[in-house]
């Protein structure tokens, strides 16, 4: 057997993880005949939590080890990017099992609890993904997946006439974008964040690493959000707030608590010396209130006063669940920006109303800094229509993100600040760097980047865009602090690279999405180079529009010491389809980006080593994931429809049927007989799999399942199982 390296399979959370259970196996089955071991490693929130409280390997560590190793192979499904409610209840499902941790204190009494706290902190928000992304991103549609999409094109609905819908952001002096300043290190260096003089962090900054620092001012925050309301109101549209509160978990957790003061400032205020007694956080949203208040003496009195102003449609508020009476702030985590705002244009510029009536909107984005990419595409289509799936070209993406790149790893580095006054970045020399005056309760954070990650995204912008024959457009803005100083580099480090016939351009954020979008309607391609947070934005956005889910999406992190990370699209309906496989054995999850992520981590193997094996049973992989396509055989979204057990069972058979059939001689005689197996069996695995549909599932647990309970669920089907347990 050969001496390949070994696949990293994460175990993770919700649809992906139960897909995981009947689909390792198969995967597992067909690697090994050809010396690739794929192994898991459970990186999931419980997991976490678990080794948080020491009562688990830490996992999530040793995958930052094998990040830097250089033969590194990981496939990554989409994990929870945990709120503080979702910590809580995840808690209290692993306590039910018997698990001796402590309950998450909110607000910590002593230092044992800080303690405590500081360690489920480490659980929270985005975890996982700033300590595997030790490459660059590389993001795009397959061209088979793209061209079975313009095939079968999913529905995107129509503007109306004269539509009213609009994304509203903050400007000025009041807004992250306004106060940002940049700085470039000299050297590696200590460097320490301090209010009036009283040390708030200290970090160790590498030679030319760049720091960005700002603030957004909650009162100019607050101005905005009311001015949204009443706007709103003037308009006839409905409100909604749009942020992302898993990713930024200090700023944006804060941004949604004034936004949910302000919309129902009437009912904080004569209810303020009560909240305050129950500990009550707007930040978490109207379901902790609600948990906060069961019980007391005035609870039927407060939620008719909140349902009162839900009710006045003065103005109307988005609904996460009309049927339920969800709205919008009912939890910081439950609207995604670059899950929510495709959605915003594929209906067509419009949300859901308590009556469940698909309405025209303001989308209410406070950070300009990513926002103006969202107007712009909501602008674009008020202006132009909706986009034909048929014939619209596609976006790549090449995105910075390496080694905790901007936004997304400032996390440390973010303060909601206890008193007014002066924040300072000062070097150890004693030379202050950058430093903001700013308000009691302002939000203020500094970001780094750092060089070596530049360095790699320029060449794998040179790359792609030799490869691809299209123009890359640099998404960078030269009013921007951070953006300056980012293109100082880009401009040094593009003479080490041959660009001659490269069409590589520079463009500020609306110009780059104007620029892309005309040539998407011409049904021509772009390469967008962007930063961390708008490649998140921008690799959602395209994707859904294009293919009808960012999950179908090729996300490949080519890996700076060597290895590769293969990401498997997005997770942000996985609770629902959760909630439909407990209560009726239906999984709709599509594991196509799990299949996507196979092919291109064997490919990168098989190339690496020269195998020509390895480079067989890819070719097969591929083979079979067209022929997924093209037979249509993704999971049906209603129960009695073959699921996501069945999608597992085809690819197995197109894999093995085209291993029978390829170049290899011994794999084609170890496959040809399990081919022609699974075709004689297929009607009897296929009446199995359906036979468990309908059914409620008991898996032992949403968060932390049980893995025997689990496996049994998504293995129903004996004659299946036999077929790949022989192999």
């Amino acid at each position: 057997m050969s001496k390949l390296p070994k696949i990293i399979w994460t175990k993770i959370d919700e649809a992906p993880a139960l897909a995981t259970y009947s689909l390792l196996p198969i995967v597992n089955a067909f690697t090994q005949a050809a010396g690739v071991s794929v192994v898991a490693s459970d990186i999931s929130l419980a997991g976490r939590v678990l080794a948080a409280m020491g009562l688990a390997e830490d996992e999530l560590s040793k995958l930052g080890e094998v990040v830097l190793e250089e033969d590194g192979n990981i496939i990554k499904l989409p994990n929870i990017s945990a709120s503080v409610g979702q910590l809580k209840d995840c808690i209290t499902e692993l306590q039910g099992q018997g698990y001796d941790i402590p309950n998450y204190p909110e607000n910590p009494a002593n230092a044992d609890e800080e303690a405590i706290q500081a360690k489920y902190s480490t659980c929270l928000g985005s975890a996982v993904n700033p300590v595997l992304r030790e490459g660059n991103s590389d993001r795009r549609a397959a061209k088979a997946v793209k061209k079975f999409a313009q095939n079968n094109p999913h529905k995107l609905r129509p503007f109306p006439e004269n539509p009213k819908s609009y994304v509203a952001h903050m400007e000025g002096k009041g807004d992250f974008f306004g106060n940002e300043k940049s700085v470039t290190s000299a050297k590696d260096q200590k460097v320490t964040i301090a209010l009036n003089g009283k040390e708030l962090t200290s970090i160790d900054v590498l030679e030319s690493e760049i720091l960005d620092g700002t603030y957004m001012s909650t009162a100019a925050l607050r101005t905005f959000y009311q001015k949204t309301i009443d706007d709103a109101i003037t308009n006839d549209v409905l409100w909604s707030l749009h942020l992302k509160a898993t990713m930024m978990k200090i700023s944006d957790p804060i941004m949604f608590g004034h936004g949910f003061e302000i919309f129902f400032k009437d009912v904080f205020a004569k209810y303020a010396d009560t909240f305050a007694a129950l500990n009550v956080n707007p930040n978490q949203g109207m379901s902790d209130l609600e948990q906060k208040i069961a019980g007391h003496a005035q609870e039927a009195e407060i939620k008719a006063a909140f349902l009162a102003v839900v009710e006045s449609d003065n103005p109307e508020i988005a609904m996460v669940d009309s049927d339920k009476g969800t709205t919008n702030f009912n939890a910081s985590n439950d609207v995604i920006i670059d899950a929510s705002m495709p959605v915003v244009i594929r209906e067509g510029g419009k949300q859901w109303n308590r009556k469940g009536d698909a309405v025209e909107c303001v989308a209410v984005i406070p950070d300009s800094t990513y926002a103006m990419f969202h107007a712009e595409m909501l602008a674009d289509c008020v202006a132009n229509g909706q986009y034909d799936v048929t014939t619209m070209g596609t976006m790549q993406n090449i995105g910075l993100m390496a080694q905790k790149a901007e936004e997304y790893g400032s996390h440390p580095t973010t303060f909601e600040l206890a008193e007014a006054g002066t924040v300072t970045v000062t070097a150890e020399d004693g030379t202050v760097l950058m430093s903001f005056e700013c308000e009691a309760g302002d939000i203020w954070r500094l970001s780094r980047t750092k060089d070596i990650p530049i360095r790699d995204w320029v060449r794998l912008t040179v790359e792609r865009t030799r490869l691809e024959g299209i123009p890359a457009i640099f998404w960078l803005d030269a009013n921007r602090a951070h953006d300056i100083e980012i293109k100082k580099k880009v401009d040094t480090y593009l003479k080490d690279h041959d660009t001659s016939g490269l069409d590589i351009q520079f463009m500020k954020v609306t110009d780059a999405t104007r620029f892309t979008n005309a040539r998407v309607r011409k049904g021509e391609n772009t390469i967008a180079v962007t930063g961390n947070v708008l490649r998140d934005h921008l690799t959602d956005m395209y994707p859904i529009l294009e293919l009808g889910t960012s999950a179908k999406m090729l996300s490949i992190v080519p890996l700076i010491a060597g290895g590769g990370l293969y990401e498997t699209g997005a997770g942000g309906s996985a609770p629902k389809h959760v909630d439909q496989f407990l209560a009726e054995g239906h999984l709709r999850w599509d594991s196509l980006g799990e299949f996507l992520a196979l092919a291109e981590s064997l490919r990168f193997i098989g190339q690496k080593h020269s195998d020509d094996k390895l480079a067989a049973l890819t070719a097969a992989l591929d083979i079979a994931n067209e022929s997924y396509l093209d037979n249509n055989k993704e999971p049906g979204r209603k129960v009695g429809q073959p699921d996501n057990k069945a999608s597992h069972f085809f690819v197995a058979q197109y894999w093995a049927d085209a291993l029978a059939n390829g170049a290899d001689a011994e794999l084609a005689a170890k496959f040809a007989p399990v081919a022609a197996e699974l075709k004689e069996k297929e009607a009897t695995i296929i009446e199995e799999l359906l036979a468990v549909e309908g059914t409620a599932q008991d898996i032992g647990g949403y968060f932390h399942p049980n893995d025997e309970l689990a496996e049994k669920a998504m293995r129903p089907s004996a004659a299946l199982n036999a077929i790949i347990d022989a192999i």
